[in-house]
């Protein structure tokens, strides 16, 4: 079974910085064949994903990030991380990577809280 394990949240002021990482293992095919997405969860929201890079290393961002988060990935090393500068209190929910589309599991999250 994957295994994603994602690192990297906390609580932070708004204005803040926070770099999320995740971990992959167990995958079926080479993690380069993949195309990697961060997804957030807010509480008594759906999941949304917010980030995603190619297998080109294209990126696309949902609209209330963009300008503010950055993804990228390091293949060899089967990571994918997220900077994420400029920190709103909307930004708050748990963060998770995955494949897109997902791989049936998920990770436990990172939370990160956006809060004065």
């Amino acid at each position: 079974q994957v295994q994603l394990v994602e690192s990297g949240g906390g609580l932070v002021q708004p204005g803040g910085s926070l770099r999320l990482s995740c971990a992959a293992s167990r995958i079926p095919f080479m993690f380069s064949r993949y195309v990697m997405g961060w997804y957030r969860q807010a509480p008594g929201k759906q999941r949304e994903l917010v980030a995603r890079i190619n297998t080109s290393g294209n990126t696309v961002y949902t609209d209330s990030v963009k300008g503010r988060f950055t993804i990228s990935r390091d293949n060899a090393k089967n990571t994918v991380t997220l900077q994420m500068n400029s920190l709103k209190p909307e930004d708050t929910a748990v963060y998770y990577c995955n494949a897109d589309p997902a791989f049936r599991g998920w990770g436990q999250g990172t939370q990160v809280t956006v809060s004065s």
